[in-house]
């Protein structure tokens, strides 16, 4: 199957902006794929404002989440795979999802499982 981690990242933006609220993405800046701009990156993370007023050409893909921007009034083009999105939130309340790294692999196969212990009977008088 496909990894699920871009479906949400869709769904919670939409929910986001049907309720007029801003979406706000964290994004692991460490992550060597990102194109972002290097000085508004604090501790290795970046949150970037993707609502529609805010941004141009928003591509919410299933690798790749891209746009362009202005940083302190300076065009930029973003592009950050969906592997280093960390979280998905509205600013105004903190509503959204926050990924484990785990969910970066959608085709990770689920954990083995103890086999199930055999019935133990006994006549209880």
């Amino acid at each position: 199957m496909t990894p699920l981690k871009p479906y949400l990242i869709r769904s919670i933006y939409e929910w986001i902006i049907d309720n007029n609220l801003t979406p706000h993405l964290l994004v692991d800046a460490d992550n060597c794929d990102a194109i972002l701009p290097q000085e508004f990156i604090e501790d290795g993370k970046i949150v970037l404002n993707i609502r529609p007023e805010a941004v141009q050409g928003l591509s919410l893909g299933n690798e790749e989440i891209e746009f362009n921007a202005r940083f302190s009034g300076k065009p930029m083009h973003i592009a950050t795979p969906i592997t280093a999105v960390m979280a998905i939130y509205a600013k105004e309340n903190g509503k959204g999802m926050i990924f484990d790294h785990e969910d970066n692999d959608g085709n990770e196969p689920p954990p083995e499982k103890k086999p199930a212990a055999k019935p133990n009977l006994r006549i209880v008088k």
